[in-house]
């Protein structure tokens, strides 16, 4: 399910995965962050982070509406407070979704699927 806005010059259709785009770039911006997650390695003892091109494996966009759910799928610097990094990932991808899209986020929900060291 799609966006669908009407404007004076016609009509614009937002897809899923170009919201899960826009996501992953603002969730890459943020401090504490490694890389994106697969939705699936949740319960295998290996994490694969994904390469660009294929975030959306880790970011899934929904809408009910015309109000957009997003869950994450994140890998999270070792040393570095776990609570306070994906508290500004929520923040940061709320805000850069609205206003990229000019739509509302009910919730991003961001889930640590793993722990990796920076050198």
């Amino acid at each position: 399910m799609a966006i669908k806005t009407k404007t004076k010059f016609g009509a614009i259709t937002i897809s899923n995965d170009a919201i899960a785009s826009v996501a992953a770039d603002a969730v890459l911006q943020c401090y504490g962050i490694v890389g994106i997650g697969r939705k699936n390695s949740l319960n295998n003892a290996i994490v694969e982070i994904l390469k660009k091109g294929s975030f959306t494996q880790g970011v899934i966009a929904s809408q009910d509406k015309n109000l957009i759910t997003i869950d994450l799928y994140v890998v999270v610097a070792f040393d570095v407070k776990i609570t306070e990094v994906l508290c500004e990932v929520q923040k940061r991808v709320k805000y850069v979704v609205e206003k990229t899209f000019e739509t509302k986020v009910k919730s991003v929900n961001v889930f640590a699927q793993n722990l990796k060291r920076i050198d």
